[in-house]
C-alpha cells in the first residue's frame, strides 16, 4: 500500500484522493507499482491546475466571451468532479467558483458598457436624424447635400440598436435625406426652366443688338443699348454654355457700336476744338471794340464778326457758355451804347426828364422852408418829420439830375 498527502493505492490497487467530502475513487492501477500509480494521477492533476491557470488568465487578459468562459469552466469543473486526479480538488473547486465571480462581474460590466453604448448609439443617432431633418430644410444646396453624406458615413460607424428603435430611426434619416433630395431636384429643375425662359430672352435681345451695330444714329441706338443691358439683367443667367455665348455677341455687337460712335467723336471733337480757337480769336477781335467810341464803325464791325462768327461750327459742350459769354458781352456793351445814343437824341425824353428834375427840385425847396419855418415855431417834432420826407425827396432828384446829364445837361 502506498499514500500521499492527498491520495492512496490500496492493496487491490484501487486509488483514492482524498478531499473535504471524505476518499473518492480515482481509478484502478494494475501496470505498475503504487507510487506510478499515484504520480501518473498527480501529473493528470498537475494538467488540470495549469488548465485553470490559463483559463484564468484568459478570463483576465482577453475578450473572451462569457459564455465561452462558462462552457470551459462547466468542462473542467466535470473533470474534477469526476476524481480522475490526485491533488487538492477543493482548491481547484474554490478557483473555479472565483471564476464563476470573475466571468458574471465581467459579464455585468459588459452589460453595463453595451447598455451605455447603445444609449451614446442612440442619442448619436438621434441627433444624427435632428440635424438631418433641419438639413432638410436647407436651401443650401451643396453644403447640406455634402453634409447629409457625411451623416450617412456617420451612422454606418454607429452601433446597431434593437431592430425596432434602429429602424424606426433609419426611416426618419432616410425620409428626410429623400425630402431633401426631392427639394433640390424641383430646385434645379425649376432653375433649368428659368434659365431656358432667360436663353430665348437673351436670344431676341442678341438679334436686336446685332441688328442695331451698323446704326449711326448715334444718340436713340446708344440709349436702346442701355435699355438692352438693362433688360439682360433683368433676365436672369441662362445655361452656362448659352449664357456665355450670347454674352459675347451681345458685347460683341455692342462693341461695333460704341467702336465705329468713338471714331466719328473722335473726328468731331477734333473738328470741335479747331472751331473754339477760331471763336476765341473772334471773341478777342470782339472784345477790342470795347469800350465803343465810334457806335456806328463798333456796329459794322460786329456785325462781320457775327457773320463770321455763326459761319463756324460747333465747339466742345464745356466750352460754349464761356466763349459765347464773351461775345454777348461785347454786343449787350453796343447796345447800351446804343440806348444810351437814343437817350441824348430823343427830345421827348429830355423834356420828360427836365419837367420831373423842375417838380422834384420845386418839391425839395418847399420842404426845406418849412422845415425852417417848423423849427422858428419851436415845433422840433414836425421839422424832423419833413427832415426825413426831405431825404427821400432829394434822392429822387439826385437820380434826376443824373439821368439829365446822360442827355447832354
Amino acid at each position: 500500500m502506498s499514500s500521499d498527502p492527498w491520495g492512496r493505492v490500496d492493496e487491490t490497487g484501487t486509488v483514492y484522493v482524498r478531499t473535504s467530502d471524505g476518499e473518492k475513487v480515482v481509478g484502478s492501477w494494475q501496470a505498475g507499482t503504487p507510487e506510478e500509480a499515484l504520480a501518473y494521477f498527480e501529473r493528470k492533476y498537475e494538467g488540470l491546475v495549469v488548465e485553470i491557470g490559463l483559463l484564468e488568465k484568459r478570463v483576465r487578459t482577453t475578450d473572451l466571451s462569457a459564455k465561452d468562459a462558462q462552457t470551459a469552466i462547466d468542462h473542467l469543473r466535470a473533470q474534477v468532479d469526476e476524481h480522475h486526479a490526485v491533488g487538492d480538488l477543493d482548491a481547484l473547486r474554490v478557483r473555479l467558483d472565483k471564476l464563476v465571480e470573475t466571468v458574471e462581474s465581467r459579464r455585468e460590466e459588459r452589460k453595463v458598457a453595451k447598455a451605455k453604448q447603445a444609449d451614446e448609439a442612440r442619442a448619436a443617432k438621434d441627433a444624427l436624424v435632428a440635424e438631418a431633418e433641419q438639413l432638410a430644410q436647407s436651401d443650401q444646396w451643396r453644403s447640406a447635400g455634402e453634409r447629409l453624406r457625411a451623416l450617412v458615413d456617420i451612422w454606418k460607424g454607429l452601433p446597431r440598436l434593437d431592430r425596432k428603435s434602429d429602424d424606426e430611426l433609419w426611416h426618419r434619416f432616410s425620409h428626410a435625406r429623400s425630402a431633401f433630395s426631392k427639394r433640390r431636384k424641383a430646385h434645379f429643375a425649376s432653375l433649368d426652366a428659368q434659365r431656358e425662359d432667360a436663353r430665348k430672352v437673351k436670344e431676341r435681345l442678341v438679334s436686336e443688338a446685332e441688328s442695331l451695330s451698323k446704326s449711326t444714329d448715334w444718340g436713340p441706338t446708344a440709349a436702346r443699348y442701355r435699355e438692352l443691358m438693362a433688360d439682360w439683367k433683368a433676365a436672369g443667367r441662362a445655361q452656362r454654355e448659352a449664357e456665355d455665348d450670347l454674352w459675347n455677341r451681345f458685347r460683341g455687337a455692342q462693341d461695333v457700336f460704341f467702336a465705329a460712335r468713338s471714331e466719328v467723336f473722335a473726328e468731331r471733337d477734333a473738328e470741335q476744338i479747331e472751331n473754339l480757337k477760331l471763336k476765341e480769336e473772334l471773341a478777342e477781335e470782339a472784345e477790342k471794340l470795347v469800350p465803343v467810341t465810334d457806335l456806328k464803325a463798333a456796329r459794322a464791325a460786329f456785325r462781320s464778326l457775327n457773320e463770321r462768327w455763326e459761319g463756324i461750327g460747333h465747339v466742345p459742350r464745356d466750352a460754349r457758355a464761356k466763349v459765347e459769354g464773351r461775345m454777348h458781352a461785347v454786343e449787350r456793351a453796343i447796345q447800351e451804347a446804343e440806348e444810351g445814343e437814343w437817350r441824348r437824341t430823343n427830345p421827348e425824353a429830355r423834356a420828360r426828364a427836365a419837367g420831373l428834375t423842375g417838380q422834384l427840385q420845386a418839391a425839395v425847396d418847399k420842404l426845406r422852408q418849412q422845415i425852417d419855418a417848423a423849427r422858428a415855431a419851436g415845433n422840433n417834432a414836425k421839422a424832423d418829420k419833413l427832415a426825413r420826407e426831405l431825404e427821400g425827396r432829394q434822392a429822387l432828384l439826385d437820380q434826376a439830375l443824373k439821368g439829365l446829364e446822360e442827355f447832354g445837361g
